[in-house]
């Protein structure tokens, strides 16, 4: 049958039974005996049937695609994103639903412009912000949601993502168990702060908190992309604070531009600073040395994701806050 469209019709004569009885194998919306199941099944995989998509939207109400809202903004590190992306695309298609991406920061004009085209089943929002002006709209909006971050007034909604506040003062606590009484944190870029984005904030606040609770000297500081602006800002942070002999860092970008500066201004890592950070396992093993690091969890934070946006498309109950754990990995940095 390769080569051109295998109609309903043909698994049906192939399967020797009716056309409807395909039909609600497939929809699920009538009880069908497990032996004309397996043979309707059967027959599908044998003829590579792909029912149409837009008939089978028609029959269900349902577009069986969900909309990943991700806008690129200055100062995201993509490479991060895109696993979080992936992740949500991989946990979709398990739920035999694919993935529209939109990209574009275009605030609440793109969610109402695709959820009035009914393109979509549901939405999964990154990148979220503290004040984000598209909470409301999604209060409003009759298609589910999912939020990966935690905006300021998270009630009503549903929300997933690492618990940063916590990743943030392990950190701390990790350093400070090791005896270091003066540290700092070298975070996203000024611009993520000043957009008032929740992870980043979180992470700044966990780690003032644990530095009071461990009554040990910290200093939160921005933290730019490149070589010559992290090397100008660890300059003048060890030439403020000669003592300084513990350093977090959560900008995935800059964690190989730290360590390379660290050398050229005659520190050793992790003789004279330890250096923890807050990103992917692999951007940590693959540093010189290995750095001591919190897993940023992408695949984990987009499965559960998509498992909370089917819930809801499915009428289940879902919890209005997931906080997952965060797990500190002990590597040659400290």
């Amino acid at each position: 049958m390769s080569g051109r469209t295998v109609t309903i019709t043909e698994v049906a004569r192939h399967a020797g039974v009716a056309v409807s009885t395909v039909s609600y194998v497939l929809s699920g919306k009538r009880t069908i005996s497990a032996g004309t199941r397996r043979r309707v099944l059967d027959s599908i995989d044998a003829l590579g049937y792909h029912p149409h998509a837009g008939a089978r939207a028609l029959a269900s109400k349902r577009s069986n695609v969900i909309a990943l809202v991700l806008p690129l903004r200055a100062g995201m590190h993509v490479p991060v994103l895109m696993r979080f992306a992936s992740a949500v695309v991989t946990a979709a298609r398990r739920f035999d639903h694919d993935v529209l991406l939109l990209t574009a920061d275009e605030g609440t004009d793109g969610i109402r412009r695709v959820a009035a085209s009914a393109l979509v089943d549901a939405f999964v929002l990154m990148d979220v912000e503290l004040d984000d002006s598209r909470v409301p709209l999604l209060r409003e909006l009759a298609e589910p949601s999912v939020l990966i971050g935690f905006p300021a007034e998270p009630a009503g909604l549903t929300c997933v993502d690492l618990d940063f506040a916590a990743a943030g003062a392990q950190c701390v606590a990790h350093l400070a168990e090791r005896g270091h009484s003066r540290i700092a944190l070298l975070g996203a870029p000024a611009v993520v702060y000043e957009r008032g984005t929740g992870f980043a904030r979180r992470t700044r606040e966990g780690f003032v908190a644990a530095v009071a609770a461990h009554r040990v000297t910290g200093v939160a500081l921005p933290c730019e992309e490149t070589f010559d602006e992290v090397y100008s800002t660890l300059s003048r942070l060890l030439r403020d604070q000669p003592d300084l002999s513990g350093l977090v860092v959560h900008n995935e970008a800059a964690v190989g531009h730290v360590l390379s500066a660290l050398r050229q201004l005659g520190r050793r890592v992790p003789e004279d600073v330890a250096v923890v950070a807050i990103c992917p396992d692999d951007v940590a093993e693959r540093a010189s040395p290995p750095l001591t690091s919190v897993l940023i969890p992408a695949e984990e934070v987009g499965r559960e994701a998509v498992r909370l946006v089917m819930d809801k498309l499915d009428g289940k109950p879902a919890p209005d806050a997931t906080l997952l754990t965060p797990h500190l990995a002990l590597r040659a940095s400290t």
